[in-house]
């Protein structure tokens, strides 16, 4: 088992050298070879899935050792791991087939497939490791996949502010996070999650909420959560699979995977917390999305909505519901980040949605593909968001009316802003000339949006999947069944898709001139434009506050360190050095010189300590 685990995990990486280092011109060989990559992976990992079963399979090694201290290279393949690996593994092969088509014409398609191989490499890695430092070296690695693959346009200066904005508010969580496994070993002399558990449960007096809330840190950042949120809507700068498989299906996603895995770590206070943000968070994003007419930065506004409602899930003591959602989100969310790489590869790359219009007709396997997107996050009754999408709203009901209320106006959002891009790029009449000449994209491209629509319809039918895949989901799922009020939640949720579809179509159903929501509510919509003005905040901070300080602390470091400190206590070496030098000069009447000196001083020394 462990010589698959290991092919696995380095099969992209074998994959991703070949190609930067001997593809690089040859676009179409790379292309192939990293899809099937990606369809190796796959096979792999589902025998892996499938062997493991319900069983939990763990080996390590040692990597490093430091005098009595050791650094383990391990696994640690339980239940979490197994969904994970089917999600990014099968998730990951159908973008890899969709950015065949999506990408042929692209002069760097081999940087981009390369980009695509290493970025599996470090998901793999972060989805199969057991200890928190080897997560945090695979963490760092997907955080510089993304920005490979956000800058993959590098010649537009929107692509190159992106990557280095998601880079470095990214290095912001992430300290937060090396902070936490630093407290971490320190608490528990390890940083092997199945000894911290155990540990744990022996004493749970050794978790602090300092110390959960540091870890969290990674996950805020890497999540794009509150108030770190502010690079994935940037990142759609990025070509539109890269969206599809970092920036909604998993990258993202790994957060709240960290978040499971360290579950036994959090003190009430700080899931309390969780669930609060995740909650804010959820309604923020759908008023943000509102504003938006750019197709990709309304989906992004959209995940951080949904990220939302999966942290709420963990913060209310839900945490296999959260990956629950996790994972039929990754179904509807990748299905309409891929819906969207189609009409804007058939749109020229226009990305407008008031430049669309009337696609059904002429692409009509990615509008209904589409329309199950839209369907199923909206939580359309018997859809697979409708399955976890309710069932975090009955959680909150009946632990916390404070989050149900924030949730649930963040799901009639959800539908309205969803219901909205629907009919705006869809129906109606083209608007423009670029979606006058739409085609329908090729099979490459409308194949994966098949399978995806099929799995947003039917995932979140557990019962349909291997026990080894949603095993892990089966606990909270039954102690959500259990729970009363379901009749309620099921009229509140119909009410919530019924309410913002309906309002969506009385105000984009028909000809319109302009952005209705601007006509008739100027200030409403200005404000979601805005988006509480968090990057002009940012940019204030940055300018005025940090870029002042950086500046004065480089006046001071070259004043004091490398002037007074370094350059200082060199000049007196040098100085010294010169005087010694001068009494070695080669010359019998300079050492009778200093003879005669040292004897008169040394003789006036003894008479003054005699004295």
């Amino acid at each position: 088992m462990e010589s698959v685990i290991l092919s696995v995990l380095l099969l992209p990486l074998l994959s991703s050298i070949v190609t930067l280092l001997f593809l690089r011109k040859n676009g179409n060989v790379a292309s192939l070879l990293s899809v099937a990559t990606a369809g190796g992976i796959l096979v792999f990992s589902l025998y892996i899935i499938f062997q493991t079963g319900d069983t939990v399979f763990a080996w390590e090694m040692t990597w490093l050792k430091l005098a009595g201290w050791e650094l383990k290279f391990g696994f640690l393949i339980d239940g979490a791991a197994r969904l994970l690996l089917f999600v990014v593994s099968f998730i990951g092969f159908l973008i890899h087939i969709f950015s065949l088509g999506y990408m042929h014409n692209d002069d760097a398609k081999a940087r981009y497939f390369g980009g695509l191989s290493i970025f599996m490499f470090s998901m793999l890695g972060i989805t199969l490791a057991d200890n928190l430092i080897m997560i945090f070296v695979f963490w760092e690695l997907v955080g510089f996949s993304s920005y490979l693959l956000i800058a993959h346009y590098f010649s537009t200066d929107e692509a190159a502010q992106a990557s280095k904005k998601a880079f470095i508010v990214n290095r912001v969580g992430d300290f937060g996070f090396l902070i936490g496994i630093v407290l971490t070993y320190w608490s528990f002399q390890t940083v092997n999650l199945q000894e911290i558990r155990n540990l744990v449960d022996f004493d749970p007096s050794l978790v602090t909420t300092t110390l959960c809330l540091a870890l969290a840190c990674g996950f805020i950042g890497k999540s794009a959560q509150f108030p770190l949120h502010v690079w994935l809507p940037d990142a759609m700068a990025g070509p539109t699979p890269v969206s599809a498989l970092i920036h909604a299906a998993t990258m993202v996603a790994a957060g709240i995977y960290l978040l499971f895995r360290i579950d036994f770590m959090f003190t009430v206070d700080a899931l309390s917390l969780l669930a609060t943000l995740g909650a804010t968070m959820g309604l923020f994003a759908g008023f943000c999305a509102l504003g938006q007419s750019d197709i990709k930065k309304i989906l992004a506004y959209s995940t951080l909505s949904q990220l939302g409602y999966m942290t709420a899930a963990f913060g209310l003591g839900m945490p296999g519901i959260a990956l629950f959602h996790l994972m039929t989100h990754a179904f509807f969310k990748a299905l309409m980040f891929l819906g969207s790489g189609s009409v804007i590869h058939a749109c020229h790359h226009e990305q407008d949605i008031f430049k669309y219009g009337g696609l059904r007709k002429k692409m009509p396997i990615t509008a209904l593909t589409f329309l199950v997107g839209v369907l199923a996050i909206s939580g359309v009754n018997f859809l697979s968001g409708y399955f976890s999408k309710d069932a975090i709203l009955l959680g909150a009901y009946n632990s916390n009316m404070v989050v149900f209320v924030l949730l649930y106006a963040g799901a009639l959002l959800t539908s309205l802003y969803m219901f909205r891009l629907y009919f705006l790029t869809f129906e109606g009449n083209s608007r423009s000339n670029v979606s006058k000449g739409a085609t329908e994209s090729s099979v490459l491209m409308t194949g994966p949006l098949l399978v995806l629509a099929f799995l947003s319809i039917v995932g979140g039918y557990h019962a349909l999947f291997p026990e080894a895949i949603v095993g892990v989901l089966l606990e909270d799922i039954s102690q959500v069944a259990a729970m009363p009020n379901h009749l309620w939640m099921v009229v509140l949720g119909t009410l919530a898709w019924i309410i913002g579809g309906g309002t969506a179509k009385l105000f984009y159903g028909r000809a319109f001139n302009g952005e209705p929501l601007k006509v008739r509510f100027p200030a409403f919509y200005d404000l979601c434009k805005s988006k509480l003005f968090f990057d002009e905040i940012y940019g204030f901070y940055v300018s005025k506050i940090q870029d002042p300080f950086a500046r004065f602390v480089e006046v001071m470091e070259l004043l004091f360190i490398s002037g007074l400190l370094v350059r200082g206590s060199a000049g007196i070496s040098a100085l010294f050095a010169l005087l010694a030098k001068a009494c070695y000069a080669g010359k019998i009447h300079t050492y009778s010189f200093w003879f005669i000196f040292g004897i008169i001083g040394f003789l006036a020394y003894a008479i003054g300590f005699g004295n």
